[in-house]
């Protein structure tokens, strides 16, 4: 069996929408068998994000988003990697600069299947599909310098937790980032 699944498996929903995307994605599997990690399957595929707070949970690293034009988090497809941690990581330091980025936690704290409205990427039309997306919640050292990852960002920074439902404008989101702040901090507070 696959890591990725295992871990997605593994995984302990803590409310009905999460119970309900860990099924949906352990049928895709099943539907696609061995073709969830690429984006290759324009059905739907494997993303992993990374939630990034500074060191007492007060900050959420964000980058503005170039094809979405909205705030959110880091994050990419898996393109092939089972290893789903690994991706968030690297997706976070590539998309903000940071280079001091560590798990709070080496497992999966959100499973979500997010829609992916249809859009031009590189002069080719994507079409509609499905991100199912693992989240990790990772740290961050607020020392580090940002820089911007031109073709994917205009802007990095770090927006107050208090208020980041204010810069992310995105309503179907606003559930899943609520519910990322909390355990992110409910781990920092251990």
């Amino acid at each position: 069996m696959s890591m990725y699944l295992d871990d997605i498996r593994a995984y302990h929903p803590e409310n009905a929408q999460e119970e309900a995307d860990q099924h949906m994605m352990l049928e895709y599997a099943g539907l696609f068998p061995g073709r969830l990690l690429t984006r290759e399957n324009e059905v739907a595929h494997i993303t992993s994000s990374g939630f990034v707070v500074n060191a007492d949970g007060s900050k959420v690293l964000m980058a503005h988003h170039n094809i979405f034009r909205v705030w959110a988090w880091t994050g990419g497809h898996a393109d092939g990697e089972e290893d789903l941690l690994s991706v968030a990581l690297r997706e976070a330091r590539e998309e903000t600069g940071v280079t001091h980025v560590l798990p709070l936690s080496s497992d999966i704290m959100s499973l979500d299947i997010l829609p992916v409205w249809g859009h031009m990427k590189r002069g080719r039309y994507v079409p509609a599909h499905q991100h199912l997306n693992v989240t990790y919640l990772l740290v961050a050292d607020e020392g580090d310098a940002l820089t911007v990852r031109e073709g994917e960002n205009t802007r990095v920074g770090w927006l107050p937790a208090a208020d980041l439902l204010s810069y992310t404008n995105e309503w179907q989101m606003d559930g899943v980032y609520t519910k990322l702040l909390r355990r992110a901090q409910a781990l920092l507070a251990r």
